[in-house]
């Protein structure tokens, strides 16, 4: 029996095959479609959204936004794949009806339309929000680090060059010696001459004064901007801490709504720590969730009394544990949280039963901070070589009842930082290594964000997908008042 044969490719048909029948009611090109078509990318502030009465003809953006939504979701980012998959791709064809834009037009597109593509993604979570897909009740923050396009040693810091200058020139002092010496070899070797190496010697010194010297003008435009680091390649990229294994790279925050995962609310910057970014990342999502109160956990890296007190004043219930930190557990004393604080009396207790009275007053950065002690009873105590050296001071800052608040939280519900790394761990994992993001393709801060947007955006239309079908979320587009666009031009 013969093996199936196909179509002779050079065979002429009377009625070629329409592209619309490669592509079924559940690819979710199909969505990409809808969801476009029903934008007003003026709103948005695309560029080029009108035509032009005279020139020649541009590209739709509603095009080739919607090559890169089908790139995102089909890890393809790189504007010269996109190009490629425009000829080959049959999905990207029907998409695009053919159209097939050069790199160039693809990756100009991108970086002009940067700020544009938060837009989008908040645009899609109300189209989830209208799906029920959000809880709306509690999100999980969290932040990682993806590396930027700059290597670490085009990354510098004050102290690495405060080091580099200190050592070239302990290098330019060997260096200068070695004339010396060989001067001293001529007068005790009769006949001798220079060395084949002095050309060599002065080529290797003026390299390093060159570089020291660069390093210099960099440390000095440290102290002119008030900046602490310097990066070459990317001049907005910074180094990251050592632990997040990312040599120079981005702060990226997202807010995750528990019921399924989905992303509220991110945003990307260059602060290496994640304290002080709480209040500022979980508002949005509450803004974006269309509610007036939320809760938020997150992990010990956000714990910063301003940020808790600041969530606290917009609406937001925060769960951050306490960090284990300071001059006592450096040194393994008791910790402060041993110490129960008594608001009646204004007292500490300590572990022994002593009460710790107010002693001392003054200023913790834009706090006013109060040290409790008790001399006496430290000088007599039978656990003192457990607490301190001499006598122990705790201290206690003026709006710390805000602390005390959410420790009283966690202390009721300790189930919920396991939950946190249940649920906000999948999108940081599921980009990182489905998607294949771990590396950002542009440079500077606000190409990078509107990089950024369109990974989260992709990350959720695939979510979405996942939960109700391409149908369920073509049908909620149809019915979305917000989405209106003008016809297209043809």
């Amino acid at each position: 029996m013969a093996h199936l044969s196909g179509t002779d490719r050079s065979q002429l048909l009377l009625l070629p095959e329409a592209v619309d029948d490669y592509v079924g009611p559940d690819n979710p090109v199909r969505f990409i479609e809808a969801f476009v078509d029903g934008l007003d990318l003026g709103s948005a502030e695309f560029v080029r959204v009108h035509p032009r009465a005279t020139g020649r003809p541009g590209y739709d953006p509603a095009d080739l936004l919607k090559l890169y939504i089908y790139g995102y979701l089909n890890r393809i980012r790189s504007s010269r794949r996109l190009e490629a998959e425009t000829h080959r791709n049959i999905e990207v064809i029907w998409l695009l009806r053919h159209l097939k834009p050069d790199f160039k037009t693809i990756a100009d597109f991108r970086r002009d339309n940067r700020a544009a593509f938060k837009t989008v993604f908040r645009e899609f979570v109300v189209l989830c929000r209208q799906l029920d897909l959000f809880g709306r009740e509690l999100v999980a923050v969290n932040g990682t680090r993806i590396k930027a396009v700059n290597n670490k040693t085009r990354n510098f810091t004050r102290p690495s060059l405060a080091k580099a200058i200190q050592d070239a020139d302990e290098r330019l002092a060997g260096y200068m010696k070695r004339p010396d010496e060989g001067d001293a070899d001529e007068d005790r070797t009769p006949g001798g001459g220079s060395g084949n190496g002095d050309g060599k010697l002065a080529e290797k010194i003026a390299a390093i004064e060159g570089k020291r010297d660069r390093h210099k003008e960099m440390l000095a435009e440290l102290d002119r901007t008030g900046a602490d680091q310097i990066s070459l390649t990317d001049p907005d990229a910074r180094a990251m801490a050592r632990m997040t294994k990312v040599g120079g790279g981005y702060n990226i925050q997202l807010a995750v709504d528990v019921k399924h995962k989905l992303i509220a609310e991110q945003a990307v910057s260059n602060q290496v720590l994640d304290l002080g970014l709480l209040a500022q990342t979980a508002t949005a999502a509450m803004e974006a969730l269309g509610v007036e109160r939320i809760e938020a956990v997150a992990d010990r890296g956000y714990f910063k009394i301003e940020d808790i007190e600041a969530c606290e004043a917009a609406g937001v219930t925060a769960y951050v544990p306490k960090p284990i930190r300071g001059p006592a557990a450096r040194e393994g004393f008791f910790g402060k949280d041993v110490f129960r604080y008594e608001p009646a009396r204004d007292v500490f207790v300590c572990p022994a039963g002593a009460a710790l009275s107010p002693r001392y007053r003054g200023k913790s950065r834009d706090n006013v901070k109060v040290d409790y002690a008790n001399r006496d009873a430290c000088k007599a105590c039978a656990l003192r070589s457990r607490c301190t050296r001499s006598f122990r001071r705790v201290s206690r800052l003026e709006n710390e009842a805000v602390l005390d608040r959410m420790a009283a939280r966690l202390a009721a519900r300790p189930e919920m930082l396991d939950h946190r790394r249940n649920i906000v761990e999948h999108p940081f994992g599921t980009i990182k290594q489905w998607m294949g993001q771990g590396a950002f393709l542009m440079r500077r801060l606000e190409n990078v964000r509107g990089e950024f947007s369109l990974t989260a955006l992709a990350y959720n239309i695939r979510r979405a997908i996942t939960l109700v079908g391409v149908p369920g979320v073509i049908a909620a587009v149809s019915v979305k008042p917000a989405f209106s666009r003008p016809e297209r031009q043809t």
